[in-house]
């Protein structure tokens, strides 16, 4: 009897001890190829909450600056600015895609070849409560931009 409560305690702190279940979650992560001598590319994903929630920001070991971008037509002219955050709406999945809202990986320190993969730490807030979040994106051929765009 005393073996089975040491264990059912044991198991009882290692459930404890666990992270809760991420609250945002990631799919089809990449990042536009680059050519020799390019300093600056997007990460593009798709991102879903269970609950309302903000990308805050992000990071890659690959670039000097990682910023959140909007591309935007004004005036009938295409803009690209940083945004503080992105909201993420409850359940509902927040696409960042060529053309739109992006990670902006600037100042690169090495070129992005097709078949590569960059590591992107995104930082999301939920209730007043922050996630790190590791995404692994495969870098796509630099026209990938031109070939998603078809697709749309």
């Amino acid at each position: 009897m005393t073996l089975l409560r040491t264990a059912g305690a044991a198991m009882a702190a290692l459930f404890i001890a666990l992270p809760a279940a991420a609250q945002v979650s990631v799919t089809d992560p990449w990042v536009r190829g680059t050519v020799a001598g390019q300093m600056a590319t997007g990460a593009f994903m798709k991102l879903q909450s269970a609950k309302d929630a903000r990308l805050l920001e992000a990071a890659s070991p690959v670039a000097g600056v990682v910023e959140i971008h909007e591309m935007a037509l004004e005036n009938n002219i295409m803009r690209m600015r940083a945004v503080p955050a992105l909201p993420l709406p409850a359940g509902r999945t927040v696409e960042l895609k060529p053309g739109g809202y992006h990670v902006m990986l600037m100042d690169l320190k090495q070129q992005m070849k097709e078949g590569e993969v960059v590591p992107v730490t995104l930082v999301v807030e939920t209730a007043g409560k922050r996630e790190t979040i590791e995404v692994k994106a495969p870098v796509r051929a630099p026209t990938a931009r031109n070939e998603m765009m078809k697709k749309h």
